[in-house]
């Protein structure tokens, strides 16, 4: 053990005191169906999280999601349906304020045949529907936050936890949340599994851009009239490949599915492009959608078709700006007074990390869990990194709320 005082080191043998129940928890919590569109489930488990949380003091409210919109296969906009968001604020008016956020969500929808904890190592390793991504993570912020409450710092330091139920979507019904909670904070932890199984954090995060890019040609017959026609498949088809061109060492363009077209012997006047771009900066990302605009004007000319463009950078870029780099320092000296080696990597991979970084507040987003394979039916715990990760975030905190 490195070097802690007194008050850190009672912090952090209350986080891992915390293990046990915190294990229970999450398999509680994992064992309840919460994929993105698994209303029901996902209302389930906010009860289960809510009622854990009121062990903190503060006001918790489950927070309507915003409005949301996407482009259907037939090209119209509809409203899609998400969970609510659980809120909790403690100590408004304390001089440190910080921001805790997690999702409640999975990748597995309730017809998943992944649904069942299973052992893969007595005792040891766990495997289920995410338990690593993120009901483990959440366990251990809630566990971190007890012990913090338990402590004399406690009166220094006020904060904000957020728990999504659209975090594996994209976030799109509770960005406004996130942004408000974010407002006015010193930092931001984010309960991410670890980028390796070993621990090591994630740091650096690409941004993701997601267009649904709609176009209306005119339909005509294949083989009396096809030129009075105007094909949307082509104009879709011709965008994707514009794009794809555009793609270089620093921004990655996906084209990923085209909707459309129909009977061989009728030219389509419908078709969606479903477009993907991902760059580590914010420059790449307004050069993106620059392209985007660019191409589809063009194209809309050059095939006498209309568009309709939805969607954008719902994730911008996560760059290691020099805040961000203190704050990860913090974290990786508070691991080595643990006998943790803590280190980070870039990542291509986008969460709500990104979204508070885009507030200017600095974050750390894989203080979770340590396990893998998460988003497959292989992924698994490493059930003694929930009080070792426990105690990682109550020491961090402690360290960000003592001068």
């Amino acid at each position: 053990m490195g070097s802690m005082s007194k008050q850190e080191l009672a912090i952090v043998e209350a986080a891992r005191a915390g293990h046990d129940e915190a294990f229970a928890q999450t398999k509680a919590w994992a064992e309840i169906n919460s994929g993105s569109r698994n209303l029901e489930g996902l209302a389930q488990v906010a009860d289960e999280l809510a009622s854990a949380f009121a062990a903190l003091p503060g006001d918790i409210d489950m927070v309507d999601p915003a409005p949301v919109t996407a482009v259907d296969s037939a090209g119209h906009e509809v409203a899609l349906d998400h969970g609510k968001h659980l809120h909790l604020t403690v100590r408004p008016d304390a001089p440190v304020q910080l921001l805790f956020t997690g999702h409640m969500d999975t990748v597995f929808p309730v017809d998943h045949p992944f649904q069942d904890l299973k052992w893969l190592e007595d005792g040891k390793i766990l495997n289920g529907p995410g338990i690593t991504d993120m009901k483990g993570g959440i366990a251990v912020m809630l566990a971190a936050l007890k012990a913090l409450e338990a402590s004399p710092l406690a009166p220094r330091f006020g904060y904000e936890v957020v728990i999504n139920s659209d975090e594996e979507i994209g976030s799109a019904s509770s960005q406004p949340l996130l942004r408000q909670a974010a407002a006015g904070k010193r930092a931001a932890f984010t309960y991410e599994p670890s980028a390796l199984p070993d621990g090591t954090l994630a740091g650096a995060r690409a941004g993701s851009g997601n267009y649904s890019i709609t176009f209306h040609g005119k339909s005509a017959h294949a083989g009396r009239n096809p030129r009075d026609g105007r094909n949307a498949l082509v104009a879709a088809a011709d965008l994707a490949l514009r794009l794809k061109a555009e793609m270089d060492e620093a921004l990655t363009v996906n084209p990923a599915k085209i909707d459309g077209g129909g009977p061989n012997n009728v030219v389509p006047d419908l078709a969606i492009l479903r477009v993907n771009f991902r760059c580590t900066t914010l420059e790449d990302q307004a050069r993106a959608e620059t392209l985007v605009a660019r191409h589809v004007e063009a194209i809309a000319r050059e095939h006498d078709v209309t568009f309709h463009v939805h969607g954008g950078f719902g994730r911008p870029p996560k760059p290691m700006t020099p805040p961000m780099e203190k704050l990860f320092g913090l974290v990786k000296q508070a691991g080595a007074d643990l006998d943790l080696d803590i280190g980070w990597k870039a990542t291509g991979g986008v969460c709500d990390g990104n979204n508070i970084a885009a507030t200017g507040v600095p974050v750390v987003d894989t203080m979770g869990v340590r396990g893998g394979a998460i988003h497959s039916p292989d992924e698994f715990l490493i059930v003694e990194s929930i009080g070792e990760r426990a105690a990682l975030s109550a020491l961090s905190i402690a360290r960000l709320i003592t001068p």
